[in-house]
């Protein structure tokens, strides 16, 4: 493969946590020189658990192929190596506490001042501007503000995503919002200054349950694994197990009911004839099909939706994911190195037909320091 598509790119970052890392973690695959910086006691992410062979899963995940620094940035000697860093770095990412990085001297203006070519990108929990700026933004609480938990969840209980789910929204809109930047300024020779907040950027991927409250009435009901405007899509128990399938449209219905069900004549019932309808008669819907299903193996359920071309899933745990067979026979697997040995990890999404991508190390706390300051002749 050729050259990596970000090669000569040096991105430095004041970051923590999930959102931040996530995004320089992605520019990193693509070959950025991604320097973090860190306390003497590193990003904190390096702490919130020990399942790794003794490291945290989340800076597993997020922080490979980066170089770790170690700054005081209480000290006059520790500011003074960063403004070298920045006056040198093509991308600043942070997403140090609201009005931070202005007290370290290196708030957009200053940092352009700087580095006219720079590209400054801030995550936060709610944006600069508004009352609240200064409010404390966890994932689980951003969840909350964006409304997600009010679709997600049972009628009973509401329950949050699994997965840090604001966090990863911000990342990725700063992660193509600096890649469009690069784009920009290729063509005009400046820098830029990007604000991503982690509830406008949740926000945008609660677009559909808003327009259909918005305009339609009533928020979409809590319907736990069960899509809430489209029936029958969900879990449904067979004799043996449990089985996932969606039906999209009347032709997929008419063959589900004849091939699946077996029952052609249910494609009919005018309880029936229709999502809208499907949807409103839930209840009776269900009571049907796990009439038919539960008496079946999940094998041959699962044979006859494939049969049907019906799209359905097996629910996995994450072993069982780690196992998954089109992830081994596509060969999506590769070993980083860390430092409590190599970590076996799952390959960047995109692949590209003319370049690959870098999994270097995760870096121990510091592990770069003497190098990266040896560099700016401060050694």
């Amino acid at each position: 493969m050729g050259r990596l598509p970000l090669e000569g790119i040096t991105v430095v970052s004041l970051e923590q946590a999930v959102a931040a890392p996530f995004a320089t973690r992605q520019l990193a695959d693509l070959g950025a020189r991604v320097i973090k910086v860190e306390r003497d006691t590193g990003d904190f992410a390096r702490g919130y658990d020990t399942k790794v062979r003794g490291m945290a899963s989340y800076f597993v995940w997020l922080n490979r192929s980066k170089e770790s620094i170690v700054l005081d940035l209480k000290s006059a000697e520790g500011i003074g190596v960063l403004r070298k860093l920045v006056s040198r770095a093509d991308v600043l990412v942070q997403n140090l506490a609201p009005g931070a990085v202005e007290r370290l001297g290196l708030g957009p203006d200053e940092a352009l001042a700087l580095n006219p070519r720079l590209i400054h990108a801030s995550i936060s929990g709610y944006g600069r501007g508004g009352s609240y700026e200064q409010k404390k933004a966890y994932d689980l609480l951003v969840q909350c503000e964006a409304g997600l938990l009010s679709v997600t969840g049972t009628p009973d209980s509401p329950a949050k995503v699994g997965v840090s789910i604001a966090d990863v929204s911000a990342g990725m809109y700063a992660y193509s919002g600096i890649l469009t930047s690069l784009l920009q300024r290729a063509t005009t020779g400046r820098g830029d200054v990007l604000e991503i907040s982690m509830l406008e950027a949740l926000g945008e991927w609660m677009a559909q349950p808003y327009f259909y409250a918005e305009y339609g009435g009533a928020p979409p009901a809590r319907s736990g694994a069960q899509h809430a405007s489209i029936a029958p899509y969900g879990p449904f128990g067979a004799a043996d197990g449990t089985v996932f399938f969606g039906i999209q449209n009347e032709r997929e219905w008419a063959k589900f009911c004849a091939e699946v069900l077996r029952q052609p004549g249910l494609a009919q019932d005018p309880r029936f004839t229709g999502n809208a309808l499907r949807v409103d008669n839930r209840p009776a819907l269900h009571e049907a099909i796990n009439a038919v299903l539960g008496g079946l193996p999940a094998a041959e359920v699962l044979a006859r939706l494939d049969a049907a071309g019906i799209a359905n899933a097996q629910l996995r745990d994450m072993h069982e994911f780690s196992a998954h067979p089109q992830l081994a026979e596509r060969n999506r697997w590769r070993d980083v190195e860390s430092p409590v040995g190599p970590l076996r990890s799952l390959l960047p999404p995109v692949t590209s037909r003319e370049t690959d991508v870098r999994m270097d190390p995760v870096p121990a706390i510091g592990e770069h320091t003497d190098k990266i300051l040896a560099e700016l002749g401060l050694d």
